[in-house]
């Protein structure tokens, strides 16, 4: 693991009532890390951090100077002890990167299916926007769930990305479901995996509440998938 490295807030934006992206600058200071990994991060010289996923992918650090990360937050907007009043400017400690929910070097997959829940969208986004950024064209399914049509982060980057690079994008809410909704509602089941899947052989990547990740891995193998073919990350 790499030392730890102490990076300034850029900005805080709010992405939805109960997440905010952070962004770090970096400046100069290179940092290489592959899409899907994760990271430390805690208030400035204090030794309380929380592993978070970078949500930005390794070529927006190299054109950018900036790492970026979706917090969590409660209904006050405080993201916890070890990043109790965060603001701008505020300095950040950083230890990372680590872990292996990334793409397999060289896959021969012919199509990719990210599924989702909450927060655990962050680490996909870096996955599809580096191969978006290496020019690799095979095609992408994403299963985004929340349990609020108000808590989908990235929502209208995601429906911009699925416009323009043909991915097949279905956002369900598995909670109260608004008179003016018009995607899916439930627990992501079986039937609506079968009909995600972009290719006979894809390779699956699967992020969120443990529950969402066993469900939907049963449900994958259930289908056909060999488990070699699930990559899964859970929070």
């Amino acid at each position: 693991m790499a030392d730890v490295l102490t990076l300034p807030i850029r900005t805080i934006v709010r992405s939805t009532p109960l997440t905010r992206v952070i962004r770090l600058n970096l400046g100069d200071i290179p940092f290489a890390f592959h899409a899907g990994q994760a990271a430390n991060i805690g208030l400035h010289g204090q030794s309380l951090r929380r592993p978070y996923s970078i949500a930005s992918a390794p070529d927006d650090t190299s054109r950018y100077g900036r790492l970026e990360f979706l917090i969590k937050v409660d209904a006050q907007g405080l993201a916890g002890l070890h990043l109790d009043g965060m603001t701008p400017g505020s300095r950040i400690d950083l230890e990372g990167p680590f872990g292996s929910f990334t793409m397999p070097p060289q896959s021969d997959a012919s199509s990719f299916l990210f599924v989702a829940g909450g927060t655990g969208i962050s680490p996909m986004r870096s996955i599809w926007r580096q191969l978006d950024a290496a020019g690799d064209r095979r095609p992408i399914a994403v299963l985004y769930s929340a349990r609020t049509s108000d808590e989908f982060a990235y929502a209208a980057e995601l429906k911009r990305m699925a416009r323009r690079r043909g991915i097949s994008l279905a956002m369900t809410v598995t909670g109260a479901v608004p008179s003016q909704w018009e995607g899916v509602s439930g627990r992501i089941g079986r039937e609506q995996l079968a009909r995600a899947l972009p290719s006979t052989d894809p390779m699956c990547f699967l992020c969120g509440p443990q529950s969402l990740v066993d469900d939907v891995s049963q449900h994958l193998r259930q289908i056909g998938l060999p488990p070699a073919r699930i990559r899964t990350e859970e929070w």
